[in-house]
Order: C-alpha cells, then sequence, then structure tokens
C-alpha cells in the first residue's frame, strides 16, 4: 500500500511564490508515489477575522490554482476542510487530550496573538488540536511542512502518542516531510523573514497571479547585499541566498552550478535572470488559472468529489475514536 501524505494551506490570501515552491511544486512530484490528500483549510482561516464574500472567492481561488499548479484531482484527493465535519468532531476530542502548557508554547500562538492583539480567541490557541485533528483524521503517514510549522506536526503526534497509549492503537504516528530547496522562502525586502501571504509590504511577496511587469520590478528592488558575488550563505548573505534558493527551485539547477553560471556577473543581472525564471514557471499556471475560473461546474464537481472521498476516510477514524473513547455509535 502506498504511504499517506496530507497537507493543506490556508485561503486567507492569494496564493505566493512561497506557497508554490514551498509547498504546492513539491506536491505534484509526490502525487503518483504516494496516496494524497490536500486540503483548503477554511476552518484554520477562521482565527483571523475576514470579509465571507472575500474569503469564498479566495477558497475556490486556491482550488483553481491547486489545479492549475499540477495537482491532478484524479490522483489526488483534493477537498474543502469545512466540507468533512469530522475534522471539527475529532478536533474537540483532542482539544481534551491537549494540555493548555503545550498549547500555550506554540511559537505561531505567540506571534499570532502580537500580530492581532484585538482578536487573540479560543480558535487561536487550540489551534493546533485542529491542525492535529486534520493530520490523523487520515492516517497521514507523512506531513510535508516547513520549518516553521515543524513545532505544529511535533504536538501533533505528541497528541497521537498520548491517545494511543491511553486507549490503545488507535492513529498513525506521522513523519514529517522536508524538501531540501525552497522548504522556506524568505521576504525580498527582509530576507531574514518568511515570504508570508499576509504580509502588508506587497514588495515582499510574488503573488502567483502578479503580472510578469510586476515581478520584474518586485526582483529589481529586492534585498542584497554590498558583496556583488553570487554565493550562497543564509547567514551573511540572506538576501542573495534566498534568490539563489528560488532560481533553483524554479529551474532545477544546484546551489553550485547558479555560483559558477553567475561567477564574475553582476547581481542587476542576476535578479533579471530570476525573475525571468519565475515569469516563465508562472505563465502556464496563469492561464490554466484563468481557464479554470470560467469553468464553475468543473471546480464545484472536483470539490464535491473530494469532499466524499475524503469523508469515506474520515468516517472510518472517527467511528474508531469514538468507540475508543466510550461514546455510543448511533448505527451500532
Amino acid at each position: 500500500m502506498k504511504k499517506i501524505i496530507l497537507s493543506g494551506i490556508q485561503p486567507t490570501g492569494r496564493l505566493m511564490l512561497g506557497n508554490y515552491l514551498g509547498a504546492i511544486k513539491n506536491w505534484t512530484k509526490l502525487q503518483d508515489e504516494y496516496e494524497c490528500l490536500y486540503m483548503i483549510v477554511d476552518m484554520h482561516s477562521l482565527t483571523v477575522q475576514q470579509n465571507p464574500i472575500e474569503k469564498k472567492e479566495r477558497i475556490i481561488d486556491s482550488l483553481a490554482l491547486y489545479i492549475a499548479c499540477g495537482l491532478d484531482p484524479k490522483k489526488n484527493i483534493i477537498f474543502f476542510q469545512s466540507h468533512v465535519h469530522e475534522h471539527a468532531e475529532l478536533a474537540w476530542v483532542l482539544n481534551c487530550h491537549a494540555y493548555m502548557g503545550e498549547l500555550s508554547r506554540m511559537t505561531q500562538f505567540k506571534e499570532k496573538s502580537e500580530k492581532h492583539n484585538q482578536n487573540i480567541n479560543a480558535g487561536l490557541f487550540t489551534y493546533p488540536a485542529l491542525m492535529a485533528a486534520d493530520i490523523l483524521l487520515y492516517q497521514a503517514d507523512l506531513v510535508p511542512v516547513g520549518e516553521d510549522q515543524k513545532q505544529h506536526l511535533e504536538i501533533t503526534r505528541d497528541i497521537a502518542l498520548r491517545f494511543n497509549s491511553t486507549y490503545g492503537k488507535t492513529f498513525t504516528v506521522p513523519e514529517v516531510h522536508i524538501p531540501e530547496v525552497g522548504a522556506r522562502i524568505m521576504s525580498l525586502q527582509e530576507p531574514m523573514k518568511k515570504m508570508s501571504k499576509s504580509d502588508d509590504n506587497d514588495n515582499n511577496l510574488i503573488m502567483l497571479l502578479d503580472s510578469p511587469d510586476v515581478i520584474m520590478k518586485k526582483f529589481k528592488k529586492s534585498v542584497t547585499d554590498s558583496d556583488g558575488k553570487v554565493t550562497f550563505n543564509k547567514e551573511t548573505k540572506p538576501g542573495i541566498s534566498n534568490l539563489m534558493s528560488i532560481l533553483s527551485s524554479m529551474t532545477g539547477m544546484s546551489l553550485s552550478q547558479i555560483e559558477s553560471d553567475f561567477e564574475g556577473k553582476g547581481y542587476g543581472d542576476f535578479k533579471i535572470a530570476v525573475a525571468t525564471a519565475v515569469i516563465d514557471c508562472l505563465k502556464p499556471i496563469q492561464d490554466k488559472f484563468c481557464e479554470l475560473k470560467n469553468n464553475k461546474d468543473y471546480l464545484e464537481e472536483v470539490y464535491k468529489s473530494g469532499a466524499m472521498r475524503a469523508q469515506e476516510k474520515a468516517e472510518i477514524t472517527i467511528r474508531k475514536v469514538y468507540d475508543k473513547v466510550g461514546f455510543i455509535l448511533k448505527d451500532s
């Protein structure tokens, strides 16, 4: 049997280059080797208040971009998290097996509490329990996550082990899957900070639907250093190292090959080369996205089919969990 991989992205903003290189591009390489489930995690996005009409559009856009980026709905189960009610049901059970101390230590909770200090809600605090439910519900073996999400996977593993110890083997304990290059794409203006679609500075990130002119301008403005040499060193040359990681992820070139090809060339030429590689890579994605957006019936067929396939798997796990914790199954 194929190992199970599960991952997802919040529809809290337009998908950007960091999402593509750090997640979706790598997902497309896994769809033949593994049994893959990919979610648009719309329930998680409730921790931040948003316009409901805009949110619905972003959810559909995320689905269209998943497919445009190469995820085949026939090879993968692609679905909206909120369409599978077992996510919320298992999250409550896992909340009762998660400790206040471990939840309060979550780095993301601390960071988001500072950023959204007028809306520090309970969902933000218990976010890891819902993420654990997302993963454990499908008995996932591997979870492709960036370095910033490893802590959430660790607490998922802790909760799974704790539950299994109490009630007997119930959940598969997942392992992290991190690609070597492109796992953490950094901000163009602040290369010590991860590229984020929620960033207030638009010049910090490349959106997947940015026009070629906009992409070129953003890369030309990107922060580098005064050394003038295209060499990889995250600590002393974070800006150039980030651009090299982007070029490597886009083209498949090794970092040493990039260093060799741009030896003696200035940063101006290098930035144009990176921008051109990104523009060329994103063009077919943007064309496919426009085609899909005009085919609402197809997108509806994909997310309804995905939800049905996901729920078939989720129901098996939730029934097992409910039985283990002592609930009476209504059809037993």
